[in-house]
């Protein structure tokens, strides 16, 4: 009996064991399937028993849905976000539209709007004469841009920083092309404007502030009226030098321009340090002579009422008047002397007072030993009552 006789003898089957799944997938069937699949999702038939497939295609409301989906992400895709220190730019079939402030928006999406992020809060450098950084390789590239021509002639070394933000952000997008660019070439030219006017020494000494002063408002004025939306921050001379060719003989003469002015200074500072002292002792020499001068007429003036005093009492007592006189004039003159020499009428001895040696002592008492032991000598001509000095004395004056 073969296998195929009954249908107990197909259970004997030694391969009837063999699972269907475990051979190869066959390629239509699979594409049959998702056919099926799509075919049910837009409403379309699905395949006939007789094993054709269904010609049914997409439902109308399965276009709807369709249509709907896509929407849905066309316009979610109009979605943005302006960072913080940044600003929109919204264009509308490449027209400026309106500009967006930091945070969520939506517009209507690409191809009818575009949107461009300037940020406006960023600080931007643009050099002149040199390259910082990564751009230092490409520094010897600007060295035309960096020698300039100054009011006398000479040629001048300018390394310059411009410091930068945005402070119109549709005018920064719209109205130049390329507004950083811009912004280089116009410091260039204000730049070279400013030094052209001055000398080179003023640009090299003193000048250094004002020549960055009227770069910055020259160059902030050309920017607006290119109307860039640019506003400048700050503007910083790096440095200022002859050429590399020359800076020895500028080297010098500048020491030499040193010198000149600290032997300025210091011939300054010993004329102010003389000039008043001659001028004070000038007006104490006047001082003096003006003082001296009131002097003597005020004791011309003493002596001459003194006189006249003198006058009137004379004629009144002519005697009396002159004895006054004489004796006044004979104590001071006699009061300014530390020695007397007395002459004794009648004798040959003389009597002298050593006044000089007779004030030192210890009390500031007049010393009276030298005079007692004159007196008391033998050869003084005391007669021992001690009436020797008195007598002798008036006797010498009456007798003058």
């Amino acid at each position: 009996m073969s296998w195929d006789d009954s249908d107990n003898d197909k259970k004997k089957d030694p391969w009837s064991g063999r699972k269907k799944e475990q051979s190869p997938p066959d390629l239509d069937e699979v594409v049959r399937s998702l056919q099926n699949k799509l075919g049910g999702l837009f409403g379309g038939g699905s395949p006939k028993k007789g094993g054709s497939e269904g010609a049914g295609g997409p439902s109308g409301s399965g276009f709807v849905v369709l249509g709907v989906v896509a929407a849905l992400i066309w316009l979610g895709s109009g979605i943005y976000i302006v960072d913080e220190g940044n600003r929109g730019v919204v264009l509308r079939f490449g027209k400026y539209h309106e500009s967006t402030m930091p945070g969520p928006h939506w517009r209507l999406p690409t191809p009818v709007d575009t949107v461009s992020i300037v940020n406006v809060d960023q600080q931007r450098f643009v050099e002149i004469g040199y390259r910082s950084g990564r751009d230092q390789q490409a520094a010897s590239g600007v060295k035309k841009e960096a020698l300039m021509l100054t009011k006398d002639e000479n040629i001048i070394d300018i390394r310059l920083a411009v410091q930068y933000r945005i402070k119109d952000a549709e005018d920064y997008v719209f109205n130049v092309r390329n507004p950083d660019l811009t912004l280089k070439d116009a410091t260039e030219s204000a730049i070279r404007a400013v030094i052209g006017k001055n000398k080179m020494d003023f640009v090299l000494t003193e000048g250094r502030s004002e020549v960055v002063s009227k770069v910055q408002t020259s160059l902030q004025g050309m920017l607006d009226d290119y109307g860039t939306g640019i506003i400048i921050s700050s503007v910083n001379l790096v440095e200022a030098q002859p050429p590399e060719e020359v800076q020895g003989a500028f080297s010098d003469a500048i020491k030499a321009r040193e010198d000149e002015q600290r032997f300025i200074n210091e011939a300054e500072a010993y004329s102010n340090e003389v000039v008043p002292k001659a001028r004070g002792a000038a007006s104490r020499i006047v001082q003096e002579a003006q003082g001296y001068d009131e002097r003597v007429r005020a004791e011309a003036d003493g002596d001459a009422s003194r006189f006249s005093q003198l006058l009137v009492e004379y004629n009144k007592a002519p005697e009396v008047t002159r004895k006054r006189l004489y004796l006044e004039t004979m104590e001071t003159v006699l009061g300014a002397s530390n020695k007397v020499i007395m002459d004794v009428q009648g004798g040959n001895n003389l009597m002298y007072l050593p006044i000089d040696k007779l004030m030192k002592s210890n009390n500031n008492k007049p010393d009276t030993t030298a005079t007692n032991r004159f007196i008391n000598s033998p050869d003084s001509g005391d007669n021992g009552a001690g009436e020797f000095s008195t007598r002798g004395r008036d006797r010498d004056v009456r007798g003058r």
